[in-house]
């Protein structure tokens, strides 16, 4: 591990020799590229000169302490040497996750699709629960959640959601949340107070630029139609809304939320070519054809990656095996409650398959 911190090291200042450069400077796409680079390898080399300067600290220290007198400073040294040997294991373990390989698609942007499903209207007001819940911790993390397209349910809820969520690293800290959400309560309309269960799915798509992606525009059905507003609010009565259908795959995009048909179509289009980019994704790591199937499941109650317990204020994450009873606060936009532990449990999966390929 040494030998591969001391390469990022002095790769990271060597990429801060090359930003000082006029060449460099005045090529914007490659000088930006570096900039990326130098940011990611100053994160790793920032803990590892803290490591090392522990670890000498603590060398310097143990020497001092055999030859130190006085009992005094004996055991002021001793009190850092514990200080010390308590920090430094830390500081290894951040380095080794911080050697981790990354996963390509952690600093993008997603999509987030919320869709209604086994559990009817239920499962419709459960849906647009989430999204409103989702769309608060984005704001809790700085990101910005902007609407692509709203259905309503029958009854008030959603029967569809997609957003848009861009910020620092979305996608590495949303990226566990695809899959289906089963939530347990008593229904308004039930008289008899008994509880029932519906499921909501959940997909995380990474974004990509549609003109990245080759798409055939004789693939494409493309019509356009008036927008639905969300909640009764007032929306454009124009055409604008935009419903593009890629024939050869059956993915259907709708987008009715920028101001004009043309912006509605650009954003349909870059929505499309992420879904066709998560497909290719998929097949390049496994034997799937449909990888939205495998994120979200066919939204049966059977399946679930996490279950809402409104009676009991508990939700619990199977994956994992986490219960806890903080509902109404992961509702409210904390769901860095759930999120943080899930990403230190796929972590350490990480470590231990790293640890077992290495023997």
């Amino acid at each position: 591990m040494f030998s591969k911190l001391d390469s990022v090291e002095s790769r990271y200042e060597e990429v801060g020799m090359s930003l000082q450069r006029p060449d460099i400077a005045s090529d914007q796409k490659k000088y930006l590229s570096l900039m990326k680079e130098h940011s990611e390898l100053e994160k790793v080399v920032v803990l590892y000169r803290e490591f090392k300067k522990k670890s000498a600290a603590l060398k310097e220290n143990k020497i001092l302490f055999t030859a130190e007198q006085d009992p005094e400073m004996r055991e002021m040294i001793r009190e850092d040497v514990k200080e010390l040997e308590a920090s430094i294991p830390q500081l290894e373990e951040k380095l080794t996750l911080a050697l981790l390989p990354k996963d390509p698609n952690d600093d993008k942007n997603i999509l987030l699709e919320i869709r209604a499903g086994a559990g009817g209207d239920e499962a419709s007001l459960f849906a647009d629960e989430l999204f409103r819940a989702y769309a608060y911790y984005a704001g809790t993390m700085g990101w910005k959640a902007e609407m692509v397209s709203y259905s309503e349910g029958n009854v008030g809820g959603a029967k569809e959601v997609i957003i848009s969520i861009s910020g620092d690293s979305v996608y590495s800290k949303m990226k566990h949340e695809s899959g289906v959400h089963r939530v347990q309560r008593v229904p308004k309309t039930e008289a008899a107070g008994r509880i029932h269960t519906s499921t909501v799915t959940v997909a995380v798509i990474p974004e990509v630029e549609a003109k990245d992606i080759k798409i055939n525009q004789n693939d494409l059905h493309i019509e356009t139609m008036r927008s639905q507003g969300a909640g009764g609010q007032s929306v454009n009565k124009t055409e604008s809304a935009v419903r593009i259908v890629h024939l050869p795959s059956g993915i259907e995009v709708k987008c009715q939320e920028g101001k004009s048909q043309h912006s509605n179509r650009d954003r349909a289009m870059q929505i499309l070519a992420a879904k066709l980019q998560q497909i290719e994704d998929d097949k390049r790591t496994k034997d799937a054809s449909d990888v939205r199937l495998d994120q979200i499941g066919t939204g049966d109650r059977s399946e679930r990656i996490r279950t809402y317990n409104f009676p009991q204020t508990r939700i619990t994450d199977h994956r994992i095996g986490l219960t806890i009873h903080q509902l109404d606060q992961v509702m409210g936009g904390k769901f860095e409650i759930l999120i943080d532990p899930l990403n230190a449990h796929f972590q350490a999966e990480q470590l231990k398959k790293q640890a077992s390929n290495a023997y």
